[in-house]
């Protein structure tokens, strides 16, 4: 991959906005590329037709950038279904291990590293105590006395703040509960990184860096397909897993099975079992963020 590569990105081109206001000759300087992205609408408002061309589009381009065949998928939403998220702090042993199931899964950036799962060692006698957590320890000694540990990720709220501060609404919560990213409406003004309050988003400064063995090529338009530089990128619930009926990648690699993943509207769920039956939490409650991830304790 090469680091590069000119970023075709709305940023750019609204960069060259005072550029082109001179005249119409000044088109020159974008390719068709450039402008078809920047005129392209907002994706969740495109016709079946605009999206499929997108998709085709897509393909095409990280076809001849990585030389793989990548499936772009923009499979909505299933009626009936609204997604929640369990973790079991008393089973959880700082692993860590669905922090890198994660970057594989999601085509997260290597160099420079971007995790979109933190998980916090904690001092079993302070409890959540974020202040004198720390991320630096020594995943092959875990879990160690005295301690536990939380893994912070995004937070899926109901009522996302980060939605309401974007100015170009590149962001938004799906039907199913997923607050989603279009990659090619994001600006990286980094609104969203300042209104969110669990630390969950994610920029990319420099062009994402994966190495061309490790590229998922199996992707959705909203979730993992690789990002350009100067995007703001979060956890998706794996929305290219969960939307073809499989566990986003953290919640299978777990060896203790401290992680849940259920339809919260099914009575009949684990994660409704979960909600009416344990002792169960969530980050920050005070800010009626309302998330959609919660923390329990199975014993």
């Amino acid at each position: 991959m090469q680091n590069n590569e000119k970023n075709n990105s709305r940023r750019n081109f609204l960069k060259k906005l005072p550029v082109l206001a001179l005249g119409t000759a000044a088109l020159a300087s974008c390719n068709s590329q450039e402008i078809e992205e920047f005129l392209q609408q907002n994706f969740k408002t495109l016709s079946k037709e605009e999206k499929d061309e997108i998709v085709k589009n897509l393909e095409k381009k990280y076809y001849e950038k990585y030389g793989k065949k990548f499936k772009v998928s923009d499979k909505p939403a299933t009626e009936g279904i609204l997604f929640g998220y369990g973790l079991d702090l008393s089973r959880c042993i700082g692993c860590r291990r669905c922090v890198y199931a994660c970057v594989k899964e999601n085509n997260q950036s290597r160099d420079p590293q971007i995790h979109w799962i933190q998980v916090l060692q904690m001092e079993k006698e302070k409890g959540i105590d974020f202040a004198h957590s720390t991320v630096h320890y020594n995943p092959e000694t875990v879990p160690e006395p005295g301690h536990f540990y939380l893994p912070v990720a995004c937070q899926q709220c109901r009522n996302p703040q980060c939605i309401t501060v974007c100015p170009t609404k590149a962001t938004w919560q799906e039907e199913d509960g997923i607050v989603v990213v279009d990659y090619n409406w994001c600006i990286g003004c980094r609104y969203c990184m300042a209104a969110c309050p669990y630390g969950a988003r994610h920029f990319n400064w420099g062009e994402p860096n994966i190495p061309l063995e490790e590229i998922n090529p199996e992707t959705h338009y909203l979730g993992n397909r690789p990002r350009p530089k100067g995007v703001v990128e979060k956890c998706t619930f794996c929305v290219q897993r969960v939307r073809e009926g499989k566990y986003p990648s953290c919640v299978e690699i777990c060896p203790v099975g401290a992680r849940k993943f259920d339809n919260l509207l099914d009575p009949e769920s684990e994660i409704r079992y979960i909600l009416e039956n344990k002792r169960v939490l969530v980050l920050k409650e005070e800010l009626n963020t309302q998330p959609k991830f919660y923390y329990f304790f199975g014993v």
